[in-house]
């Protein structure tokens, strides 16, 4: 074909070309039929993924309110068990009952629920599936994981034990009322811990500070070591006739023994205190439980900070054990001066600032300045129940003072409720943990082991501690009152707080469950037992004690004899009487009244203006008329040794 030809084509190549054309249109109905059909396919594809991804959407929305209502429900049952348990404790007190304490009473309404929740409710929970990381060599706590080009977040809960991959908890409301541990550490525990500190009777506190301290400190450490000792050899024993699953170090039985040798002898104080009980007798067991909680909770974090040197991290080494110590002191001496300088700060503030003008700032600058004592310690590494319970001490002693008349009032009141709500809370989880609670180990000889252990410990520490107290002290440690301080070391909230905030391994899963057991017998036997062993013991009982507001009335009488009024009143019959205890008052056996007046004149006007500072905003109690009115009163008293007409 010519170049030319194929420029200028002639009619017959014309046609050759629009043949195929031709050709095409008879198909292209079919064509076309075949487009639109791919074209509404290829809409009603996108049509159906919207749908489903709408339908996910509403999925999600359904799974997101029903978690919602469980979270309701579950925060409802924990308020319906207050609500019926302080029923029944008016009841009780109105019916005079003293064999259940209301902490008794909450574990036993957690028990009826946790049976309920248990084998009451069905699974509603079908959706959990395994997946395998064998190219990791280690856990994350946080995982995305792409679902069919979707991505979603999943933290770590914690470990799992191959032989229970099958029992994991398909019951999404069991799920819900079991707690994060750090909601009791960090929400419950301060408020407790505060109002021990800061409803401490002084007077009664400081005279017998020296066997507090003794029993606290040296006790609680003789306690832990006698109960980890005899606990390894339970633990070898177990070894011996194959009851032990798993791996239990000396350090684990040592942990053991410090969160089980924290006292809570809630039961026994509350019936003290209803009953009027020697007033030494409860202040050695208050002070002695008050603090032993804070060396509880450093001594465990020292033992597991404890870490030898070398490819065998549980065999005693003597540089890691003095480190273990140091770490102790350091962390109780931190955590103390953080506690009181915060009161010291909060009383300046109080004392230089006109927030007696408007109590509820002062109140609520109060609340926040006393709560964040604890949490600054946790953030810097120190031990918040040590700092809080100082804090609150300090608070007690000198921003008290400082507060205006309602703010005492309601700051009283406040943590006092608080307290008793969160412990009460407590208590009731514990009831409920029991059958909720997915890792329990029970194992009859460790539980069996565990009680043996405590009574001799406890017997260990008592016994040889009031012996050599008593060659110090004027005033005797009787045999009933050491046997009432046996018999009243119950285990309570902070044992089982210690106890829940680690369980990944098998041996704190033991340690919980034996812990719980140890805390259900010892609120419900030894509690109930209080007012018989009372008796039995020749403990008087119907110790009356002043009030404040007594004692603010008689003021006069400590002006006299120039007394701090946290001393005890002097009796009737006008002849004062040296407290004996393990203060400096209790040296020397017999003085005038001439004689301990001069010696109390000197210690009050030397050591007492330096340790308090004075009152700022004490209206209704002090301004300049009263003081020097009552200055001349005392002066003029003295001088004629007869008491001034009120």
């Amino acid at each position: 074909m010519e170049p030319s030809d194929a420029a200028h084509p002639g009619p017959g190549r014309a046609v050759w070309a629009l043949a195929p054309r031709l050709l095409l249109l008879p198909l292209l109905p079919v064509l076309l039929g075949r487009g639109l059909r791919l074209g509404a396919a290829a809409s009603s594809s996108g049509a159906a993924a919207e749908d489903s991804s709408a339908m996910e959407e509403l999925a999600t929305e359904k799974e997101a309110e029903e978690s919602h209502r469980q979270d309701s429900v579950s925060l409802l049952t924990f308020i319906l068990l207050l609500t019926l348990t302080i029923l029944t404790i008016w009841l009780f007190k109105h019916r005079r009952v003293r064999f259940l304490h209301e902490t008794g009473l909450a574990m036993i309404y957690g028990l009826i629920v946790g049976v309920i929740l248990r084998y009451g409710t069905p699974a509603t929970s079908g959706h959990d599936k395994s997946l395998s990381c064998t190219r990791e060599d280690r856990a994350f706590s946080t995982l995305l994981v792409n679902v069919s080009g979707k991505f979603f977040e999943y933290t770590l809960k914690g470990e799992i034990s191959p032989g229970k991959i099958n029992n994991v908890e398909q019951n999404d409301m069991l799920r819900k009322v079991t707690f994060d541990p750090e909601v009791f550490f960090n929400i419950l525990l301060p408020p407790i811990i505060f109002h021990a500190g800061y409803s401490l009777k002084k007077r009664h506190f400081f005279r017998n500070l020296g066997s507090i301290l003794a029993y606290a400190f040296f006790g609680t450490a003789v306690s832990c070591f006698i109960i980890g000792n005899l606990m390894y050899g339970v633990v070898k024993l177990m070894k011996i006739v194959g009851q032990l699953s798993d791996k239990f170090y000396y350090t684990d039985c040592l942990f053991f023994g410090a969160i089980i040798s924290a006292t809570d002898p809630v039961t026994v104080l509350a019936i003290f205190n209803e009953l009027h009980a020697d007033v030494d007798l409860y202040a050695l067991l208050f002070g002695e439980s008050v603090l032993n909680d804070a060396v509880a909770i450093v001594l465990s974090s020292s033992i597991v900070a404890y870490q030898p040197a070398g490819l065998n991290t549980h065999t005693f080494d003597a540089a890691a054990f003095f480190k273990s110590v140091g770490i102790f002191l350091g962390i109780f001496s931190g955590s103390f001066t953080m506690g009181a300088v915060t009161g010291v700060v909060t009383a300046l503030v109080t004392k230089f600032t006109k927030l007696h003008c408007f109590p509820l700032l002062e109140t609520a600058l109060f609340f926040l300045m006393s709560w964040s004592t604890f949490l600054l310690a946790e953030a810097c590494g120190f031990t918040g129940v040590v700092a809080v319970l100082f804090c609150g001490i300090t608070q007690a002693h000198y921003t008290y003072n400082n507060l205006s008349v309602e703010s005492r009032s309601r700051s009283k009141q406040l943590f006092e409720v608080l307290h008793f709500l969160a412990e009460n809370f407590i208590f009731s989880y514990m009831g409920l943990a029991l059958f909720t609670f997915q890792k329990h180990v029970f194992s009859p000889i460790f539980i069996i082991g565990a009680f043996v252990s405590i009574f001799l410990g406890r017997a260990a520490h008592i016994y040889p501690l009031s012996f050599f107290l008593n060659l110090g002290r004027r005033h005797k440690i009787g045999w009933n009152f050491q046997h009432m301080m046996m018999f009243s070391g119950l285990r309570g909230a902070m044992a089982f707080a210690l106890a829940i905030r680690d369980t990944a391994s098998y041996a704190r899963q033991m340690m919980f469950t034996t812990t719980l057991l140890i805390v259900f017998f010892t609120v419900w036997v030894i509690g109930g037992g209080t007012t018989p062993m009372l008796s039995w013991l020749n403990i008087r009982v119907g110790v009356e004690e002043l009030s404040e507001e007594d004692q603010n009335e008689h003021r006069w009488q400590y002006f006299r004899v120039g007394v701090d009024p946290d001393q005890d009143p002097p009796p009737n019959n006008d002849s004062f009487q040296v407290l004996q205890g393990d203060g400096l008052d209790s040296v020397g056996g017999s003085r005038t009244k001439q004689e301990s007046a001069w010696i109390f004149r000197l210690c009050h006007s030397s050591l007492i203006p330096s340790l308090k500072l004075p009152e700022a905003h004490s209206y209704s109690q002090w301004s300049p008329a009263n003081y020097h009115s009552s200055s001349l009163v005392w002066l003029a008293s003295s001088m004629s040794d007869q008491s001034p007409s009120v």
